[in-house]
């Protein structure tokens, strides 16, 4: 389960964020590429930008469910 007090600064605001138990497996990035991106200096996934469609929300948490380390948090609206 994902930390909020881990969640990494690059974050955009909002419900969903990625957190320092990301392995940069790129899953989420693949499910929802318009919200989660790669940190290339820093190896790991985050939120570019929060979802603005009922499609991309569900995507997100597709990630959220199958992300193997549990690093996708939903912090709710």
């Amino acid at each position: 389960m994902a930390n909020l007090a881990d969640r990494f600064e690059k974050n955009a605001p909002g419900r969903y964020y990625c957190d320092s138990q990301c392995i940069d497996c790129g899953l989420c990035r693949e499910t929802c590429p318009e919200v989660f991106v790669r940190c290339e200096a820093g190896g790991h996934s985050y939120v570019k930008r929060q979802p603005q469609t009922p499609e991309e929300v569900e995507l997100c948490q597709e990630a959220l469910s199958n992300c193997p380390v549990g690093a996708i948090g939903d912090d709710g609206e």
